[in-house]
């Protein structure tokens, strides 16, 4: 007999952003951080982060109940993959990203019934306000938090393309809206005989520097500031879109393939990562939601299918090849000119 349906999966959905939540707020009170220099009671934490003693324990233990926090005794320490990923000093902190949804995107997703029904932004750009890089890229300290929370993005499938791709018979690669230069890292640092260049907004140029100083890849990796939509692009054997043509319409994706093709030798390629949807649209849940984040963030972006990106390189010139996954929810495109 068929098993009676259950809610437990519904219930799971709606109390979502609970758990949710509950990590965010903790990557905002430092709690990761404050672990990595030690395990700490309840009472220790509690004073260290500042809170009230009311519902201080529920929340520790209800990190430890999500598996982001272990407990021997009474001390609390990080897990793996927390004291990875979740700590500040580590160069693997991708707790950018989660400080930019705790901070912004927490909170513009309470609006996406509007964003559906109106099919309108819903950031700081939504009721007649500035467009959102606009104003981004006028504030430093916001366009920091924004580098940072894209390279904590980008590391995983930087990661993995500076493996996956052959980039033996390359000598100079170009990173497009390369923020604060996570990929062109990445690939400098497994790949010594190539020279990249990070192409952003001029006012990364300071965030990139520094970034890439720190790695000790400042002789071999620089930044060029422009519009990728209207500036010349630095020459480069490989152009890299990580990330980048979901934030634009049809059009524009159209128009800047066209742009990279027209810039690239015979023979040069185009990498394009993104979290592609499944080409039958059932499956792929986390690139349908960064659609819809896509929605509330962006005038015209959303989120497309491998077989989508494969047909818009082929329309560019290039011969596009296989769907390639990254890890996580990213996959790649490599088209040839």
């Amino acid at each position: 007999m068929t098993a009676p349906p259950t809610p437990d999966r519904i219930m799971t959905l709606v109390r979502g952003f609970m758990a949710s939540r509950t990590v965010l707020s903790a990557v905002e009170l430092g709690l990761f951080g404050a672990l990595a220099e030690g395990s700490q009671t309840a009472g220790e934490l509690r004073e260290r982060l500042g809170l009230h003693p009311r519902a201080a324990r529920d929340f520790f233990d209800a990190l430890v109940a999500l598996g982001m926090l272990r407990r021997t005794d009474d001390r609390y320490h990080n897990t793996p993959e927390t004291a990875a990923f979740l700590d500040p000093a580590r160069p693997s902190y991708l707790g950018g990203l989660a400080e930019m949804a705790g901070v912004r995107s927490y909170r513009f997703w309470g609006s996406l019934t509007e964003a559906l029904r109106t099919g309108e932004p819903q950031n700081e750009s939504g009721n007649g306000g500035p467009d959102f890089f606009q104003a981004l890229y006028a504030d430093p300290d916001r366009l920091r938090q924004f580098a940072a929370a894209m390279s904590g993005a980008s590391l995983a499938p930087a990661m993995v393309v500076a493996e996956l791709f052959d980039w033996s018979g390359v000598d100079t690669f170009c990173d497009l809206g390369t923020a604060r230069g996570t990929l062109p890292v990445q690939v400098a640092l497994r790949h010594p005989h190539l020279r990249g260049v990070g192409f952003d907004l001029p006012p990364l140029r300071p965030v990139f520097s520094e970034f890439v100083a720190a790695r000790g890849l400042a002789d071999r990796v620089r930044f060029a500031g422009g519009d990728f939509f209207t500036d010349p692009l630095p020459p480069a054997g490989v152009y890299v879109l990580g990330r980048v043509l979901h934030d634009w319409g049809l059009a524009a994706k159209r128009h800047l393939l066209k742009r990279v093709y027209e810039a690239l030798p015979a023979g040069g390629s185009v990498i394009v990562y993104d979290m592609l949807i499944d080409d039958d649209r059932r499956t792929h849940a986390a690139g349908l939601l960064m659609s819809l984040n896509m929605l509330i963030e962006t005038a015209d972006g959303f989120d497309y299918t491998g077989a989508d990106c494969q047909g818009w390189l082929a329309e560019a010139g290039f011969r596009p090849g296989p769907v390639q996954p990254l890890l996580g929810p990213d996959s790649m495109v490599v088209g040839v000119k």
